[in-house]
C-alpha cells in the first residue's frame, strides 16, 4: 500500500494540502432530477408513491399503507432476544450517551430592566423529530443511539423512526436500539422517498418537524431539498480523521486508528500529522503489515491511497495550525500532555485527547455525540446535541414606564426608516 507523504517545508505544500482536502459531492444532474421526481410524487400521492417505491427500491411489496409500519412489539422482541454481551453494550452504551447529553439542556431565563421591563428566553422542545437509519449493508444500532437519545433528552414529544428494509433483511439490532431508545413509531422505508413523507406528511407517515441521521446520496440530496419545509442537520460528507501525534505512540495503534475511518467507504479520509520523520515511517509500515488483517482492507486501501496521507511537519505547533486549517471531523490528540496543546485547537468536530483514547469508543460509548461535521465544516457547526431538538423564543412584556421610554427610541428610528405605522404604533402607547 502506497499512502502519499507530504513535507509542510516542501514547495507547493499548501497546494498539495488544498487537494487532498478537496472534496465537493460532485453535482449529479440525473440524481438531482430522480431526487426531484420522488419528492413531487411523494407530495402528489402520499402513501402511494411510497408504497411502489418501497417496492421497487428495497424489493419488498406493501400490500397496504399500515403494512409500512412496525409494530412495537417487534422492537421490544428484538431487544429482548439480543445476544445477553450485546444487550449489555447497548445498555451501557445508551447510558453513557444518555448521561453526556442530560448536561446539555438549555433552560428559559428572563430578568428585569429598572422600570419593570421583562425580557427573556423561553426554551421548548420540537413536537416531532424523523429519525433517518441506514438499512442493508449499512446499518448502524449507534447512529440511533446518538440521533434518539438527544432528541428524547432534548424533551422531543414523539420520534419517528425511518429504516429501509431491502428484501425485507431487518436488522435486531437496530430494532433492538430503536426500542431502548424510546422510538416511538418505526417505518420500513428508506430513500428519497421516506425523506419526503417525514417532511410532507401523509396519511400514514406523520410530518415532522426536524430530519435527522445519515443515508446514502440521494438521502442527503433529499434533506437538502426539503430543509426549509422542515430542519435538518446537516449535509454530511465522507468520514474523517487527523491524527497529531508526538511520535511517541504506538505506531500499530495510529495505523489502526486511521484504518478505523478509512474502512467506512474508498472516500473517507485518514491523515497523520507529526514531527517525527521516523514515527510517520513506523506508521506506514504499520498500515502495510496490518492491512493484510482487515476484511475492508480493499475499501481501506483505495481510501488511503486516494485521499490519506502521512504529514511531516516542522513543530507540534505546526501539527496544530496545519489541524485548524483541516478542521476534521474527529481530531486525535495523541500526546503525552494533550491538554497543554488543547489551547492551540479551534477547529474540530471532537477532539479525542491523549495516547490510549482511540476514536472508536466516541463512535460507540464515550458519551458525546458522534454526529460531526465533515469537510471542514467544523469552522462554523458543532456536533449534534441536545440544543438541535430544542428551539427559543424572545421574551418581552414591556411595563407602562418602558413604553414612554422605548417608544420614544422606537419611533425615532421608524421615522427614520419611513415606517409611520411602526412609528405611531410605539408612540400610541405613550
Amino acid at each position: 500500500m502506497k499512502i502519499r507523504k507530504l513535507s509542510s517545508s516542501a514547495a507547493g505544500f499548501k497546494e498539495e494540502l488544498d487537494g487532498l482536502l478537496a472534496y465537493e459531492a460532485t453535482a449529479d444532474a440525473k440524481l438531482e432530477a430522480v431526487v426531484a421526481g420522488i419528492i413531487a410524487d411523494v407530495r402528489q400521492r402520499g402513501d402511494a408513491a411510497v408504497m411502489e417505491y418501497t417496492t421497487k427500491f428495497d424489493r419488498l411489496p406493501v400490500a397496504a399503507a399500515a403494512d409500512m409500519e412496525l409494530p412495537l412489539a417487534e422492537l421490544r422482541a428484538a431487544f429482548e432476544g439480543l445476544p445477553a454481551e450485546q444487550r449489555v453494550a447497548l445498555e451501557a452504551a445508551a447510558q453513557r450517551v444518555t448521561d453526556y447529553h442530560k448536561r446539555q439542556v438549555q433552560e428559559s431565563w428572563s430578568y428585569r430592566d429598572a422600570d419593570g421591563t421583562m425580557l427573556g428566553q423561553q426554551v421548548t422542545a420540537l413536537d416531532r423529530v424523523g429519525l433517518y437509519v441506514p438499512g442493508g449493508k449499512a446499518a448502524y444500532p449507534s447512529s440511533v443511539l446518538m440521533n434518539a437519545l438527544p432528541a428524547k433528552v432534548a424533551g422531543v414529544s414523539e420520534l419517528i423512526m425511518v429504516v429501509p428494509t431491502p428484501d425485507g433483511l431487518k436488522n435486531q439490532l437496530v430494532l433492538a436500539a430503536a426500542y431502548l431508545s424510546g422510538v416511538d413509531r418505526v417505518f420500513a422505508i428508506g430513500g428519497a422517498q421516506a425523506v419526503a413523507a417525514l417532511a410532507y406528511g401523509t396519511a400514514t407517515i406523520p410530518k415532522v418537524d426536524k430530519i435527522v441521521g445519515p443515508g446514502n446520496a440521494y438521502v442527503a440530496e433529499a434533506k437538502r431539498r426539503v430543509f426549509g419545509v422542515c430542519g435538518i442537520d446537516m449535509i454530511a460528507g465522507p468520514s474523517e480523521i487527523l491524527v497529531v501525534c508526538d511520535g511517541q505512540t504506538n505506531p500499530d495503534w495510529v495505523a489502526m486508528d486511521l484504518f478505523s475511518q478509512a474502512e467506512h467507504d474508498e472516500l473517507a479520509q485518514a491523515i497523520l500529522v507529526s514531527p517525527d520523520a521516523a514515527f510517520i515511517d513506523a506508521v506506514a509500515e504499520s498500515a502495510s503489515r496490518l492491512l493484510q488483517q482487515m476484511p475492508r482492507r480493499e475499501i481501506i486501501r483505495t481510501a488511503l491511497e486516494n485521499r490519506g496521507a502521512l504529514i511531516h511537519v516542522s513543530s507540534m505547533e505546526e501539527a496544530c495550525a496545519i489541524s485548524n486549517r483541516i478542521a476534521p471531523e474527529h481530531l486525535e490528540l495523541s500526546v503525552g500532555d494533550p491538554e497543554a496543546w488543547l489551547p492551540k485547537l479551534k477547529h474540530a468536530g471532537a477532539i479525542f485527547m491523549g495516547r490510549y483514547t482511540s476514536e472508536s469508543l466516541g463512535d460507540y460509548c464515550a458519551g458525546p455525540n458522534h454526529v460531526l461535521p465533515t469537510s471542514g465544516t467544523a469552522r462554523f457547526s458543532s456536533p449534534l446535541g441536545v440544543y438541535d431538538f430544542q428551539k427559543r423564543s424572545s421574551l418581552i412584556q414591556v411595563s407602562e414606564q418602558g413604553a414612554k421610554s422605548l417608544g420614544k427610541i422606537a419611533s425615532v428610528l421608524a421615522f427614520g426608516e419611513g415606517l409611520q405605522a411602526h412609528a405611531q404604533s410605539a408612540l400610541y402607547r405613550q
